[in-house]
Parts: structure tokens; C-alpha cells; sequence
């Protein structure tokens, strides 16, 4: 099912029937549409299989008492052949009793057959044995030759017992017009299961419009707070569905407003704060440098140490309201929310030329391994990603140590490598290290401690690109560490 007919579906749906409605009362319409057809489909099937158990036992019933008949007949046409035979040769009168009996119970099994299938032929057969037997009854009653007499009736016998073989030729062909009826009837049986069966399809796809109900609403309502966690704040939230998705609709859109004029207001003073703590701090940093390198005269040891620590505060100071200033990328999200096609190499070669002099100053050596790669992304906020990982390697390297950076496509994405010589990170404070302010050790060569926001700002940043990070020592440790980035090439 294609994504625009399932859009279709279930616009209409909800135009038609479905607005408005709790997904306590969906849920149950759809589970009563859905089980009703088979409730329906079940029932008219076990009534069919039911009717049809009826035919059989019938059926069975009718070929037993048929095959009974003609067993009955058969015994009482051979009893009245042998007390008739008997009664000629001895003229007793027992024996004309006896034939007498069974001439009335051969006769009213034969008449109620005729009538219980209502064949002309049976019919016919049945009234040709009939007089039969009135010529018999009649030959008995005469005082003829006893030779003669004899002769006659076994010939009668014998004509009646042609047509009972012509009487059981067609209780034959009614036993087999039973088993084709039968057989029919299974046929019909199974052709109105499978038509039942039919019905499957149409439940399943009702379920699957109610489940769309449903869940596509959440599934939308699952997206917007994704792109609220990853601080999207600009999309209003509003839902046409169900009154529980309209109300969780209406709280988000009251966060969202709420929380994006937090956002603005924070953005807006760590902005104004830091520009406005920059300019007196360039003054301080200049008259710092003027005194440290005696350029207004000279000054003794004391004075020289007093000033050297002033100047390690500035740069401090200077460093944690850049770090600042980044991080106020983070937050602002009304400004940095647009992509656009990146080329990684160029923005790599513009990266690394920021850090060149910090680079040439520990005699790093750089190796980039980078395929020509093209993502969608945005271009200011992965070059923040980028600077902080290349300063955090150049400041946790050897002298003369290396630096490599990979980049290769994998499977829809872009996946980023940077690899130093540092001491690594111990596993447990693997996951610390991105939070804020949290402050790892200090290199040697480093006098100046970190604000402890750049790996903050790196996980915030690739959390609104969905990306993500992993941290991995080489082995042993004291061989380096490897920070991974993995970005989608179109998110």
C-alpha cells in the first residue's frame, strides 16, 4: 500500500466518520468493524458445515434403511417362494398361514417404499409384483394339477424375482444419486468457506485503516518532539485527529512558544554578555602585554610573575567567552536551522588553517585520508564540531606528535574520524566528558584550563544534525584516542 493511497484513506476516513472521536472510542470501532466480518463469515460457515453434517447423517440414514429394505424383501420374498412351494405338496394349512404373513409384511414393505421415493418405475415394478402375487394367491386357492400348480407359481416367483433385482438396480442408482448429493453439497460447503475466507483481506485492511488512524497521528506527534529535542522551535505544532492528539497537540505548542522564547532570551544575553565583556577584556589583555613585555619599563621578578599570572587569567577568560559564544550557537537555533550542500575537504582546509598556528607551534603532523565527499548540512555548526575536535587533539598531542583525520561514505552516511597520540580517555569518563563544564585533565603543555563546553557544544551540535559521536582509546591507551563522528549525508 503506497504512502499517498494510505494518505488518502484516511483524509476521507476522518472527513466522513472519524473527526472528533476519542482513540478509546477508535479503537473500539475499529475493533468491532474488524472482528464483526469475521464473527458474521464464522457463523454462516458453521451453520453451512452444520446443515451439511445434517445431509450427511440423512443421507447415511436413508442408504441403511434403503439397503435394509431390500435385505427385508428379499428374505420374505424367498420365505413366501418356499410355505407356497410347501403348501402344495403337503396342503397343510399352517404353511398357507405362514405364507399369508410374510405375503403382508413383503407387501406393505414394497408399498411403503413406492411411496417413500415416489419413482414411476418403482412404482411400476412394485404394482407388476403386486399382481404377481394375486396370480399366486389365486393358483392357491384352485384345486389344479398339483404338478402344474407347482410349475406356475415358481415361475411367478421367478418373474418377482426379476423385478426385485430391476427394485435393487434402483435403490443402487438412489444410494449413488445420495453420495453425488452429498458430494455436492461438501462442494457447496467448501465454496461458501472459502467465500468467507474472502472477507480476511477486508478485515485486515480495515485494521490497517484504523491503525493508521491511529498511529500515524503519534507517529507525527513522535517527530515534532524530536525536532523540539533537537531545538527546532520555530514549526508550530497543530493536529486535526482524535480530541487526546488535539489536547497533547495544544500542551507541545505551548511549550514549544514557551520554550523558544526562553531560547531567545538566553541566546540574546550570552550574546549581548559576552560582546560586552570582550571589549574591556582586549584593553585588559593589551595593558597586560605591554606590562609582561616591558614596554612601559621594567619590572622585577615579583612584578613579572604577579603579571605573567594576569596574563594566564585574560587568556583563560578570553577562551571560556569564545567557548561561550559557541555555545550560544547551540541555543540560537532561529539563525542556523538552514542546510545547504557542504564540501567536507574545503571545510576542513579552512579549519585547520584556524588552528595552523597552534599546530606549527607543537610541530604537529597533520594526515587527512578524506574521500570528495558532499553532505547537506549545516555548514557553521559542523565547522564548530569541527574546531572544537581538531583544538581538543592539537592540545592533548605530543610534541611532534600526529594527527589523522578520516572521512568516508558509509551507507548513507558520512563518517568522520579523528585520531591524536594523547594519553586518552579512561573509560568510565567516557560519557562525562560531554557534560557541561565537566573538566577533564589538563595537559602538561597546556597552562590554561579548559571551560569544560567544548564536547558539550560538539554533542549538541550533532544532535540537532542527527549525528552522533563515539569516543574509542587505541590500544594500549597511551597510544591515542579516536573520536568518531557519524553524520547523515541527506537527513
Amino acid at each position: 500500500m503506497s504512502g499517498s493511497f494510505k494518505n488518502i484513506i484516511t483524509h476521507y476516513i476522518n472527513v466522513l466518520f472519524l473527526r472528533g472521536l476519542s482513540i478509546k472510542t477508535l479503537t473500539l470501532l475499529g475493533f468491532s468493524l474488524v472482528l464483526l466480518p469475521l464473527i458474521i463469515a464464522l457463523l454462516y460457515s458453521s451453520s453451512q458445515v452444520n446443515h451439511l453434517a445434517q445431509q450427511g447423517s440423512q443421507a447415511i440414514f436413508n442408504v441403511a434403511e434403503l439397503v435394509e429394505t431390500n435385505r427385508q424383501l428379499s428374505a420374505s420374498a424367498n420365505k413366501m417362494q418356499r410355505f407356497a412351494g410347501q403348501y402344495i405338496v403337503l396342503q397343510e394349512s399352517g404353511l398357507l398361514t405362514f405364507y399369508q404373513e410374510n405375503k403382508s409384511d413383503f407387501t406393505e414393505l414394497l408399498t411403503n417404499k413406492a411411496a417413500q421415493y415416489q419413482q414411476a418405475e418403482l412404482n411400476r415394478l412394485s404394482t407388476q409384483i403386486i399382481s404377481h402375487i394375486k396370480a399366486i394367491d389365486k393358483l392357491l386357492s384352485e384345486k389344479a394339477n398339483q404338478q402344474q400348480t407347482l410349475s406356475d407359481i415358481e415361475q411367478k416367483f421367478k418373474s418377482i424375482s426379476q423385478d426385485m433385482q430391476q427394485i435393487e438396480l434402483l435403490s443402487d442408482q438412489l444410494i449413488n444419486q445420495q453420495v453425488e448429493y452429498m458430494q455436492s453439497s461438501a462442494d457447496k460447503v467448501t465454496t461458501t468457506i472459502w467465500q468467507s475466507l474472502a472477507i480476511i483481506p477486508f478485515s485486515v485492511l480495515l485494521a490497517v485503516i484504523f491503525a493508521l488512524l491511529i498511529l500515524r497521528p503519534l507517529r507525527q506527534l513522535s517527530s515534532k518532539i524530536k525536532r523540539l529535542e533537537q531545538g527546532h522551535f520555530e514549526d508550530k505544532i497543530s493536529f486535526k485527529g482524535t480530541k487526546e492528539i488535539k489536547e497533547i497537540a495544544d500542551a507541545l505548542e505551548l511549550m514549544r512558544s514557551r520554550l523558544h522564547s526562553l531560547e531567545l532570551q538566553k541566546s540574546s544575553f550570552i550574546r549581548h554578555i559576552s560582546h560586552e565583556l570582550k571589549t574591556p577584556l582586549a584593553a585588559i589583555r593589551e595593558g597586560t602585554e605591554l606590562l609582561y613585555d616591558n614596554s612601559v619599563g621594567s619590572l622585577n621578578a615579583e612584578q613579572q610573575e604577579v603579571t605573567n599570572i594576569i596574563k594566564l587569567s585574560v587568556s583563560r577568560l578570553q577562551q571560556l567567552i569564545e567557548d561561550l559564544l559557541d555555545f550560544n550557537i547551540v541555543l540560537d537555533s532561529t539563525s542556523l536551522q538552514d542546510a545547504q550542500q557542504v564540501n567536507f575537504t574545503n571545510l576542513l582546509t579552512q579549519c585547520l588553517k584556524l588552528r595552523q598556528l597552534d599546530i606549527q607551534s607543537k610541530q604537529l603532523k597533520i594526515s587527512t585520508e578524506c574521500q570528495a565527499l558532499t553532505l547537506k548540512t549545516n555548514s557553521k555548526q559542523l565547522s564548530v564540531i569541527l574546531d572544537n575536535l581538531l583544538s581538543n587533539a592539537i592540545k592533548y598531542s605530543p610534541i611532534n606528535g600526529e594527527i589523522t583525520i578520516t572521512a568516508q561514505a558509509q551507507q548513507q552516511q558520512v563518517v568522520i574520524s579523528i585520531t591524536d597520540q594523547g594519553p586518552g580517555i579512561e573509560p568510565e569518563l567516557q560519557q562525562k566528558v560531554f557534560e557541561a563544564f565537566y573538566h577533564g585533565p589538563t595537559p602538561e603543555q597546556s597552562p590554561i584550563k579548559s571551560s569544560g563546553l567544548g564536547l558539550t557544544i560538539v554533542k549538541e551540535l550533532l544532535m540537532r544534525l542527527d549525528g552522533d559521536i563515539n569516543i574509542a582509546n587505541l590500544s594500549p591507551p597511551e597510544h591515542g584516542l579516536t573520536i568518531q563522528l557519524a553524520l547523515p549525508v541527506n537527513p
